[in-house]
């Protein structure tokens, strides 16, 4: 299926869908060994599809009694969690379990610095939306400004808009041919992505507000945020451009996903699915980008670039590869922004690696170096982490330095259940100048590229992963409906995995910045209740519990584990709207899930961030009414700015449905599920 034929696919509800479903055709070519071939040789195929699998797993992680005990007798076992489980659905608001409030703090369009004005969504404008909260709110961090942690700043990443439901009468521009996209309504769209900075109060009544004239509030956007590049791709000749000769600035940052707070307080911006954002008027007879021409043709069909899935090269030509085509390589990286210093410029650390970066969760190794988590979401890609060279301390401004100096690693899943990192430095193994890579900026431009020949495991789309302090790490690999029956392996087990896995790491003596360690499958996820799926959850985990498409994840205070999913358009598949879920990784209940939130129609769950007392948890509900809804009960057509399928969270007939942050607090106060 060609991208025309996804456009006018009749299933499909809106950009976003098509989008997605368009990327779910993999550009790696290196899928001889993928995950799902290594998850298939540690446990035969005919074990695989005859069912053994699951009662060979099941006694191996849960032990025997889960085969033979009464449910009632099982459940008996401790939860780490304490909360009433929530039922599962889908419907047009949110819900959270009992004894727990769930309030808005945020929504797109609120202002965010002191003046300015207030949101009027038939007369939005670029000045307007540069004061004002973004669109599409997914990770969630915070700093806090005081020892009790009652103030602090919100750091919040915006990745995309949705303009089919964000402005009046415009409809789906990707069928038409993005007529409608005016240069103010593509500058209001640059406009709200990128990032918040917002000040936070937590006031006696336990309720928390925003601090309207907080000196440290902020927009950080695509549109007029200057950045400064470092690390051993600033300057290369591949990063310049006609604005830029030195390659060494660029405005903004984009596709803003996941994202990390690091040790000393800053904030990282991971820029995921940059590709989508560029442009060319040259296409061939299929109405495929023409790349003949193109000097950096073999990446940027590596990459999928140009996507032509937003029209902003066509008002601003720094996004249109027939003009620049080096732009592409300045995004694709992790920006670091210190929320305490509004007037410092934002990094983008190339050190870190350039793919569609989901998530940069930081840790500490044993003997103090920093290490950094991030998946390449896309199918059949790689799971990184990069070590520093230096040690964690108390300087701010020489922890900076440790995001540029260090080695990045991509990750081998052996079918013995050992992991191998392997290290992506120039001049080791392939990557040299024979295979076009000549110095290490190249390695890092090209890191896809790069793990290609390294023979990196391919992935079921490695979302956001999540360290522990014991040298645990938490990979959400959150589908992959391309992989075939042939191509399935150890670490990613399902042909046409609609569902997701998470997989456990234990890092070698428990420390992150090993080179080697050990991992296994925590939970394969889906119903298990139809044997078709081959799920996998500890026996305890009801039919509220259990999920699809783990995307974003958090380990809290208690070390515990709490997972968000993203089934996008297929949530029919499993009737659940997205949600918050708490996973059991210890014990008789490992493997055991309970739901906790849930989101309105159409929208995914990210986040999620609980404050070190774990008396608040900050969630991002993106793009409420958008997704599936289609599949949805009563409704069953395309969400449009005037006929959405919720108009959560005001519910004002005028108003449509608006991206929300909401900030969740145990009722009469308390520490959450504790």
């Amino acid at each position: 299926m060609n991208r025309r034929d996804i456009i006018a696919d009749p299933t499909i509800g809106n950009k976003a869908e098509a989008y997605e479903a368009f990327d779910d055709i993999p550009t790696n070519p290196n899928l001889s060994r993928t995950i799902g071939e290594v998850v298939a040789h540690r446990f035969t195929r005919r074990e695989m599809f005859r069912g053994a699998l699951a009662v060979t797993a099941t006694t191996t992680l849960f032990g025997t009694s889960a085969l033979v005990a009464p449910r009632s007798a099982r459940a008996s076992a401790a939860s780490r969690y304490d909360f009433t489980e929530l039922a599962w659905g889908n419907d047009e608001t949110h819900h959270i379990a009992e004894g727990y409030d769930a309030r808005v703090l945020l929504r797109w369009g609120d202002p965010v610095t002191a003046d300015a004005p207030d949101f009027d969504v038939m007369n939005q404008t670029p000045q307007a939306q540069l004061q004002q909260f973004g669109y599409n709110n997914d990770y969630v961090g915070f700093a806090p400004l005081n020892a009790a942690g009652t103030r602090g700043l919100l750091c919040v990443n915006h990745e995309y808009t949705n303009e089919e439901v964000m402005f009046p009468g415009l409809g789906r521009q990707d069928r038409a041919g993005f007529a409608g996209m005016t240069p103010t309504l593509i500058d209001i769209e640059m406009a709200a992505h990128g990032g918040t900075v917002v000040e936070i109060e937590r006031e006696t009544t336990g309720q928390w507000q925003v601090v309207r004239d907080g000196r440290f509030n902020r927009r950080i956007t695509p549109l007029n945020t200057e950045m400064r590049i470092d690390g051993p791709a600033a300057g290369h000749p591949r990063m310049r451009t006609r604005k830029d000769p030195e390659g060494r600035t660029v405005i903004g940052t984009l596709n803003n996903c996941a994202g990390g707070m690091t040790p000393w307080g800053t904030w990282l911006m991971a820029e995921e699915n940059f590709h989508g954002y560029f442009w060319t008027d040259k296409l061939d007879a299929d109405g495929q980008p023409d790349l003949t021409e193109q000097p950096e043709a073999r990446q940027m069909r590596r990459y999928g670039v140009p996507g032509r899935w937003y029209a902003w090269g066509t008002t601003h030509d720094r996004f249109n590869i027939d003009v620049e085509p080096n732009e592409p390589n300045r995004f694709g990286w992790v920006v670091e922004v210190d929320p305490m210093a509004p007037d410092a410029m934002p990094v983008k650390h190339t050190a870190l690696g350039r793919f569609r970066h989901e998530g940069c969760e930081t840790t500490v190794s044993t003997d103090g170096r920093l290490v950094v988590y991030s998946g390449d979401d896309n199918r059949f890609d790689y799971q990184y982490k990069y070590v520093s060279d230096g040690r964690v301390g108390d300087d701010r401004a020489a922890n900076s330095k440790l995001l540029s100096e260090g080695t990045l690693y991509v990750a081998r899943f052996d079918a013995d259940g050992t992991l191998v990192w392997l290290p992506l430095v120039h001049g080791e193994g392939p990557l040299t100048a024979e295979n076009g890579f000549h110095d290490q900026g190249d390695v890092l431009i090209d890191t896809r590229l790069a793990a290609d020949l390294l023979g990196a495991t391919p992935m079921d789309r490695p979302e956001d992963a999540q360290p522990r302090g014991d040298g645990t790490v938490y990979l959400m690999l959150t589908n992959n409906s391309r992989r075939t029956a042939g191509q399935v392996d150890a670490a990613n087990p399902r042909a046409d995995s609609a569902f997701g896995h998470i997989i456990e790491i234990k890092e070698h003596n428990g420390d992150h910045a090993a080179t080697g360690g050990t991992w296994s499958i925590l939970v394969r996820c889906g119903d298990p209740d139809v044997a078709d799926v081959g799920a996998l959850w500890n026996p305890d985990t009801s039919q509220d519990g259990w999920f699809g498409s783990p995307d974003n994840a958090a380990i809290d205070a208690e070390g515990r584990l709490w997972v968000s999913t993203d089934q996008g358009g297929n949530w029919d598949k499993t009737s659940k709207s997205d949600g918050l879920y708490a996973v059991e990784t210890e014990g008789a209940q490992r493997g055991t899930s309970k739901l906790f939130f849930r989101c309105p129609v159409g929208a995914e769950m990210c986040g999620p961030y609980f404050t070190d007392d774990l008396e608040t948890l900050f969630l991002a509900v993106q793009h409420p009414g958008t997704d599936g809804t289609k599949s949805l009960a009563g409704f069953g057509r395309e969400s449009t700015f005037e006929d959405p399928a919720t108009r959560w969270p005001d519910f004002d007939p005028s108003m449509p449905p608006r991206p929300s942050v909401v900030v969740v607090t145990k009722q009469g106060g308390g520490r959450i599920a504790v």
